[in-house]
């Protein structure tokens, strides 16, 4: 076995995104695209002697053979040691677990999330630094900028690993050792939750159907809900991951997750649905005919909280992205607790939760999280849920109309528009932006704008501000409309248009989300021109 020095040339499309790098597998596949990467990433971090990386993915198409990139690349920057997921295979939230419990250096994260997979589909790469979170942008920064530079890459000709085999094996100096990718993060969950009140839940007829749409949740699922917690056989749906996901599209919203949905609202439904996507960090929620927000889900944990072992000292605080809706604000309010707003990106969240400021933090895209990790988590988030249905003896729909009750309903949708070109998004977004001072103390669409401005964040504990954060314009009754470009696709850009409206009167808490949100709708259309810019009639996604 030998180290290599290979020449390269830079490509100029590898800034990370939201979540990492982000492309169709047929660009990764260009020759040295993914070691490119890898090798801007090795440069900026520090001397690798003596460190622990864990790596690992949600087992899409190329997972594989990336794997077996890193693990050469990584001898050759000089780790003494990584943990990998058997099979390639890791969760999200799992690596996230690995890496504080092994206490690495940092892990690199193989996965694009929710997007489709296949030798068409998405692939991505993300790295985790020491305390199990995305990176900050200082750091990914410096890997696009080093990307720029790059004229050489280091390697090793070793032969590829048995993958599949749990153990012990060596490249060139380093040592790598296949872990079991449930392991780990299954003791962290039984440290959280009451799984004996779980245990007798389902002893007691409770049904759930768990959809881990043939992404990497399945194994996790299965191990911990059938394996452990006595939910009968049957009960993890589409739980064998597959390089494509079995066809499905791993985003687990109403749409996607149409199969869950149907079943969830025939004659014979279960008590409880449940999804996860492709990596198994985020998660979508549903009760016997009665879907539920994400952010009403943020908000109804963040209530009952002290329902859970792992929380019943209380909260020190929750947070949200700015486009997610204000229901955990209000629970907060009631809590006595801060809530802090931030910009939508997992890696915001990281500095609260290492500060000590807040304990449980979530999106709007169907991402919910605590402080045991350091990555929203879907199957952490279905356990808290089943915790706190066996704990107070109500089933999903009563917690969630509970919340309403004594809150309001924070009526929410998102409206995506999807590959558009990007000219014309960054047009409309600059067209958006130009508008903004000229806005408050104007009507619009029938709608009093009482705020307008292009959300900004100063982060609490570091100081670091991200600006250009999402548009927001908010009316005089507290009703928000939100455009913000999205940094998750591979193709054109997505303009999401985040839609809320509060509704206090009890009596008007079952409408119809569109309908109750026409106005808001219209004024989105009217501010941004949407059809005209775009040429889109409709959205693409409504969830």
């Amino acid at each position: 076995m030998t180290l290599l020095t290979l020449p390269t040339t830079p490509y100029n499309d590898q800034r990370p995104g939201t979540s990492g790098l982000r492309k169709k597998v047929t660009v990764f596949q260009q020759k040295h695209y993914l070691e490119n990467f890898v090798q801007a990433l090795f440069d900026v971090l520090p001397a690798a002697q003596g460190l622990t990386l864990v790596l690992g993915g949600d087992g899409r198409y190329y997972n594989r053979v990336a794997v077996q990139t890193i693990l050469r690349m990584a001898a050759a920057k000089g780790y003494a040691r990584v943990l990998v997921g058997q099979g390639g295979i890791l969760s999200t939230p799992a690596v996230s677990a690995v890496i504080r419990a092994a206490q690495a250096s940092g892990g690199i994260v193989l996965s694009a999330s929710h997007n489709p997979g296949g030798p068409d589909g998405d692939f991505g790469i993300k790295y985790n630094i020491g305390n199990g979170g995305p990176a900050p942008e200082k750091v990914t920064e410096a890997v696009f900028a080093r990307s720029q530079q790059l004229a050489e890459i280091h390697t090793s000709d070793s032969a590829d690993i048995a993958l599949d085999q749990l153990g012990d094996y060596r490249v060139d100096g380093m040592q790598v050792t296949v872990i079991d990718p449930v392991a780990i993060y299954a003791e962290l969950m039984r440290s959280l939750f009451d799984f004996e009140a779980i245990r007798a839940l389902f002893a007691g007829g409770f049904r759930l159907r768990f959809d881990a749409m043939h992404a990497v949740g399945g194994p996790y699922a299965k191990a911990l809900l059938e394996g452990e917690l006595g939910a009968p056989a049957g009960t993890v749906v589409n739980a064998v991951p597959l390089e494509d996901f079995g066809g499905l599209h791993p985003d687990p919203n109403p749409v996607n997750a149409e199969d869950l949905i149907a079943h969830l609202f025939a004659d014979d439904a279960p008590d409880m649905g449940a999804a996860s996507d492709g990596d198994a960090d985020r998660n979508m929620v549903v009760g016997r005919r009665f879907v539920i927000s994400p952010s009403d889900s943020l908000a109804v944990l963040a209530a009952h909280a002290k329902l859970v072992p792992g929380y019943r000292q209380g909260l020190a605080g929750v947070a949200r992205s700015m486009p997610t809706s204000t229901a955990v604000d209000r629970v907060a309010k009631s809590l006595g607790i801060p809530c802090f707003e931030t910009p939508t990106g997992w890696k915001f969240f990281g500095n609260l939760l290492d500060a000590g400021k807040v304990t449980l933090c979530g999106e709007e895209s169907y991402g919910t999280g605590s402080d045991h990790v350091r990555e929203k988590d879907g199957l952490w988030a279905v356990l808290f849920w089943l915790n706190l249905v066996a704990a107070s003896g109500k089933s999903v729909e009563t917690l969630v109309r509970e919340l309403w009750t004594a809150h309001g309903r924070c009526v929410y949708s998102r409206h995506d528009f999807e590959a558009i070109p990007t000219d014309k998004a960054d047009a409309l977004m600059l067209r958006l932006r130009a508008a903004l001072p000229k806005l408050p103390g104007t009507t619009v669409a029938g709608c009093a704008i009482a705020l307008a401005d292009d959300f900004a964040y100063t982060d609490p504990v570091d100081g670091s501000v991200s600006q250009k954060q999402g548009i927001r314009v908010i009316l005089t009754d507290g009703s928000r409309v939100v455009f913000r470009l999205s940094g998750t696709g591979t193709e054109g850009a997505t303009l999401r248009v985040y839609l809320e409206r509060h509704e206090p009167d009890a009596t008007r808490h079952d409408r119809e989300a569109q309908t109750a949100l026409q106005p808001l709708i219209a004024l989105a259309e009217a501010l941004a021109q949407i059809r005209a810019s775009t040429g889109m009639e409709r959205p693409s996604v409504t969830t």
